[in-house]
């Protein structure tokens, strides 16, 4: 596993030895862990949705094609990312966030089977010792990804969420697994990470009622990345992930586009 990631760090460092930087970029894998956003992307039950408008779209009366579109986002929805600011006043927000702590090598969690008996499980600081266990110890700088296998749902949003109702209803009736705030308090105390994702709308379970594990995380200065995909796709170890949001001046939030690279 280190060798992996010793591999992928020196992929994406000018000072390494061998091919050049760009022939092994061209020659890796890259992986999506995007959703699209569209009319049917998934936002919190109180957020409005995405819109995606026309402005022009056709000949013009000059006789070439053009288009133009506007879109209205709430920051928090679909992929997306989570600044620091988020839940932690004075925190970074998304321009102030330092590059180095977008990319690292990824450390996959998969929690899938226990989730898939019990809708609010709860992953555990045990569950982050056992991948340690199997891997080594995390590494510095790392990107943690939670495989909830709730991925698989994206399209069905009663089974991905736990409801289809809009407003304080629908934020009761949420039911989807999340990170403890033991093994948040566990993470940001014994590792240095960069950040934390899942396939899920929230780092924090459903049924969460006061966000303590977006506190914890925020306070640390770490950044999440909530509503991956394509998790099921990333070995446990041997990634390396690049997370890039749209950098909005003083957001809490902005959709994400992130991929994971994996040697040839």
């Amino acid at each position: 596993m280190k060798k992996a990631i010793i591999a992928l760090f020196c992929m994406l460092c000018f000072a390494c030895s061998g091919p050049d930087l760009t022939s092994q970029l061209q020659e890796a894998r890259w992986i999506d862990l995007t959703h699209d956003f569209d009319s049917t992307t998934v936002y919190w039950p109180t957020d409005v949705n995405f819109r995606h408008d026309t402005v022009f779209c056709g000949l013009t009366d000059k006789g070439y094609y053009y288009s133009s579109f506007k879109y209205a986002a709430e920051e928090h929805g679909g992929t997306h990312f989570d600044a620091p600011i988020h839940f932690h006043q004075g925190g970074n927000s998304i321009e102030k966030v330092p590059v180095t702590q977008l990319h690292g090598p990824a450390v996959v969690i998969d929690i899938s089977e226990k989730c898939s008996t019990n809708r609010d499980y709860l992953i555990t600081a045990d569950d982050v010792n056992n991948w340690e266990h199997q891997h080594g110890s995390i590494p510095q700088g790392a990107i943690i990804l939670l495989y909830t296998g709730y991925e698989k749902y994206w399209n069905d949003h009663l089974r991905y969420t736990g409801t289809l109702k809009k407003g304080p209803e629908g934020v009761a009736e949420l039911h989807f697994p999340g990170l403890s705030t033991e093994a948040s308090t566990w993470i940001t105390t014994n590792r240095k990470v960069n950040a934390i994702g899942l396939d899920t709308p929230s780092i924090d379970f459903g049924q969460s009622k006061d966000f303590q594990t977006h506190r914890i995380l925020t306070a640390a200065g770490l950044t999440m990345y909530e509503n991956l995909c394509n998790l099921s796709q990333l070995p446990a170890a041997g990634a390396y992930i690049v997370a890039l949001p749209m950098k909005i001046k003083g957001g809490s939030g902005s959709p994400l586009r992130i991929v994971a690279i994996l040697a040839p």
